[in-house]
């Protein structure tokens, strides 16, 4: 009896886990600014690496029960705007947040194509406020704070949570509520910021174009969008990364001073780029720099 009541219990807490992480459709009445997707246009994932996403989702993750403090943050994860790293840029930072009460959310954002998207430049905008929207909307439900919802991107998604950051006072998705896309708190590391001369090319080009005009250049160049109305930002950026320059978090970080804007950065010596939660060449941990600065600006509760 006592095997099975263990096995009973062990059952279904993986039902329960399983539950928790079901993958929930951004947009259950049909995807705006799409097309009819294509046959061959079939989602994949092939052990990290999320690509051809023509149906976006938000797959949550809460904390332990009874650790939850009624905090939020919905997770971009990069790719260069061509693929997502589900797990390195996704999972693993959702269950990070979570192990501080931090109730988490990954999304899996569609990519710039004109195969299934009206207007590519937007798509993944849309996807980025309606994560938003849909936290905040569901916020009484998932015991979160509609005034405690931050993002963070990563490489290209942080290019996209830089964007939701900046762009939010244009609303790309239907909103009859009038419910604020506008996050509370942003957290970048290593991000695309800048589609000048220190652009990562291939997000540009995947996002705007390979021959952009100046006006989409400057519109995506989001160190150009700051205002003092930016949510406050926590950065963070290796000095060694060779894919997206440190320039870009210094543009940033440079123009939310200039804006009056609360912001931390923190540039690693080394750990190239894609190191994700943990970086190899470093002791520190910058999850950790990320909890302090959430605790000291209001995001999150103090630490008991």
């Amino acid at each position: 009896m006592k095997t099975i009541l263990l096995t009973s219990v062990f059952v279904s807490s993986i039902l329960f886990a399983m539950a928790q992480e079901k993958p929930i459709p951004l947009y259950p009445n049909g995807v705006p600014n799409s097309k009819p997707t294509p046959a061959s246009y079939i989602q994949k994932l092939d052990k990290d690496w999320m690509s051809l996403v023509s149906v976006p989702a938000i797959t949550p993750y809460f904390p332990e029960k009874g650790m939850a403090n009624g905090t939020a943050i919905v997770i971009f994860p990069g790719g260069g705007y061509t693929g997502l790293s589900m797990e390195n840029e996704g999972s693993s930072i959702a269950q990070a947040f979570n192990k501080f009460g931090v109730t988490a959310f990954v999304v899996t954002y569609r990519l710039p194509s004109d195969a299934i998207m009206v207007d590519k430049t937007i798509g993944p905008l849309q996807d980025a406020q309606q994560a938003v929207l849909t936290v905040r909307k569901n916020a009484a439900k998932w015991g979160i704070k509609p005034d405690k919802i931050g993002i963070i991107g990563f490489s290209a998604g942080g290019h996209l949570a830089s964007t939701e950051g900046t762009h939010f006072d244009k609303v790309l998705v239907e909103d009859k509520e009038g419910i604020s896309v506008r996050p509370d708190f942003m957290v970048l590391l290593y991000p695309v910021i800048s589609f000048g001369p220190m652009a990562h090319v291939g997000s540009r080009e995947s996002l705007i174009g390979k021959t952009p005009t100046q006006d989409m250049v400057d519109l995506y160049s989001n160190e150009r969008q700051v205002t003092p109305n930016t949510p406050p930002t926590f950065l963070v950026h290796a000095e060694d990364d060779d894919v997206v320059p440190v320039e870009n978090t210094l543009m940033f970080y440079d123009a939310l001073l200039k804006a009056k804007v609360k912001a931390e950065m923190h540039i690693f010596q080394a750990g190239g780029h894609g190191f994700g939660l943990n970086n190899q060449k470093t002791k520190d941990k910058w999850i950790d720099w990320c909890k302090n600065w959430m605790m000291e600006n209001g995001f999150c509760p103090p630490a008991p």
